[in-house]
């Protein structure tokens, strides 16, 4: 039975990129190194050097800076599909912590046979940096999310994003979506302190936007939460390059 690892990558990649069957097939054919890792632990650590990048096949994981002070800012939120640290393709050295948020399945690639894959299929090579593209005008929008945006705001534009993310990759069932986060996490994420995360979900369940149950998250009213927030998908990228 083939690798469901690289269906993940292949799944992500044509949401907003055209691939060819002979694309697919040499992304199929990908070394991928399956691990499994627990909630919360590095997987590649800020000054590290790596010969590999790291593939999230299940799970949420996410990239982070600490302050000297110990004070966490989360700078973004994986979904299954996306290769978090391709970066380290060309950087040398890791600038930030990319760490499982939730239990998750990865696939470590070795950069060599990225470089190969890319050389051989310069469809692919461009895919991939269309998602390295993708990922930093997501990078831009949560910076005007946490600088520019009330706290309601703010949660409400991070829901209608991961939202709208995990229903490109089939994730999501009638508005409502797994995303296993702590209140502690959306508050690193937000720049919010836990007391205000818990304020500000209630306002929302309150407001007859969303349900939340535990892990569970369900959007009742789309156009309202999406109003609230600002929320304008443009940055997202959700359609294949023409």
């Amino acid at each position: 039975m083939p690798s469901t690892l690289p269906t993940t990558l292949i799944t992500k990649l044509t949401v907003s990129n055209r691939l060819d069957s002979q694309d697919i097939r040499a992304i199929e054919r990908l070394p991928i190194r399956e691990q499994q890792l627990p909630a919360q632990k590095i997987i590649v650590a800020d000054g590290s050097r790596t010969k590999e990048s790291c593939l999230l096949a299940e799970g949420f994981a996410f990239r982070a800076k600490v302050t000297p002070d110990g004070k966490r800012q989360v700078l973004s939120l994986h979904v299954p599909g996306e290769i978090p640290d391709l970066q380290s393709l060309h950087l040398n050295v890791m600038d930030h912590d990319f760490s499982t948020l939730t239990p998750c399945t990865l696939g470590f690639i070795p950069h060599e046979a990225i470089k190969r894959l890319s050389s051989e299929r310069p469809n692919v090579a461009a895919a991939l940096w269309r998602e390295t593209l993708i990922d930093a005008s997501i990078f831009r929008e949560w910076i005007v999310n946490v600088g520019r945006r009330s706290a309601v705001e703010r949660m409400a534009h991070l829901f209608a994003e991961m939202h709208r993310r995990l229903k490109a990759i089939g994730r999501t069932s009638d508005g409502s979506f797994a995303f296993p986060i702590t209140q502690s996490d959306l508050g690193d994420c937000l720049g919010l302190s836990t007391v205000h995360v818990n304020r500000v979900l209630q306002e929302l369940r309150e407001s007859n936007i969303m349900q939340v149950e535990r892990s569970q998250y369900r959007i009742l009213d789309h156009g309202r939460l999406e109003e609230l927030a600002g929320f304008e998908p443009t940055y997202l990228h959700l359609q294949p390059a023409s």
